[in-house]
């Protein structure tokens, strides 16, 4: 179903490829990423003001907030850095990730990170589970790009998406162990025009995906029946995550700043709408991965 929901371009930072928002409670502020340039953005909702950060010599893809604070910042090359706002430093380093980067992540309740990375020429993109003791684990399965991902209501389960596959899959989720389990698909979208990227859960567990070259964050209710589609001025809807106070603030990011003859007037911009009445997010779980 079509919205009417206005939307509001918030940053006007033509990003190449915008990406991997999460909104950060003690700061009170939206980061994100743009990835091919390495740059880490912010935008304060209570300044109107959006600045880079960070600008990184290489791809930066996806971003946890620690325990402490501190940012979790996943790269190219399969490095993962921490960012105190000062500095950065190296923390670990997959190294059978050496020849790609890491597309979308997320902390899972018990703090542990789930990171995704791209395909390459010789084989498929992979899923690893960072632990809180420090250990780095490769996930059961290969994906056609793995990104979005998020958690049940009831955290017994998570969804992952395969971007070229057009399907986001569900697996049986065990909090105590980080284990996955049962594969099948939750949200197959071949029949339409673009494809799943990153994704939120709402607090009522509806599933949020953006829809690159598709325009749109599309919500679906927990038996993957669409309740709206919230349109935007750019094709490449990239990321999707809820912030403000109440988390009652939805933002988008979206890609193809470079190019917006072709990709739209918004493309590369953050932009935000309100939720639905009685609709909200939640806190994003933060990461316990030593440093």
């Amino acid at each position: 179903m079509e919205s009417s929901t206005p939307v509001m371009r918030v940053a006007d930072t033509r990003c190449e490829t915008g990406e991997g928002p999460i909104w950060h409670p003690d700061e009170g502020v939206l980061f994100w990423c743009d990835i091919p340039n390495g740059r880490l953005l912010r935008y304060d909702p209570n300044r109107d003001r959006h600045e880079c950060v960070l600008n990184g010599d290489d791809a930066l893809s996806g971003v946890t907030i620690q325990k402490d604070g501190a940012l979790l910042l996943f790269r190219a090359g399969g490095r993962v850095e921490r960012f105190d706002g000062d500095s950065t430093s190296t923390v670990a380093t997959v190294r059978d990730a050496a020849d790609t980067r890491f597309n979308d992540v997320v902390a899972d309740p018990e703090g542990r990170v789930f990171a995704g990375t791209m395909p390459t020429d010789d084989h498929l993109g992979r899923l690893y589970r960072f632990d809180t003791d420090g250990s780095i684990e490769r996930v059961e399965g290969a994906y056609d790009i793995p990104n979005g991902m998020g958690y049940t209501a009831a955290r017994d389960a998570m969804y992952v998406t395969e971007s070229n596959a057009k399907t986001v899959h569900e697996f049986d989720y065990d909090s105590e162990t980080g284990a996955l389990a049962r594969r099948r698909p939750f949200l197959n979208v071949r029949g339409e025009s673009g494809i799943p990227d990153g994704l939120a859960v709402d607090a009522d567990g509806d599933v949020w995906s953006a829809r690159w070259n598709g325009s749109a964050v599309v919500r679906y209710d927990a038996s993957a029946t669409e309740r709206e589609r919230v349109r935007f001025p750019a094709a490449k809807v990239s990321s999707v995550a809820f912030g403000g106070p109440e988390y009652r603030d939805v933002y988008v990011t979206t890609a193809g700043g470079d190019d917006r003859a072709s990709e739209g007037a918004g493309a590369g911009a953050l932009f935000r709408f309100r939720a639905p009445s009685g609709v909200r997010g939640t806190p994003p779980f933060r990461s316990a991965f030593p440093t």
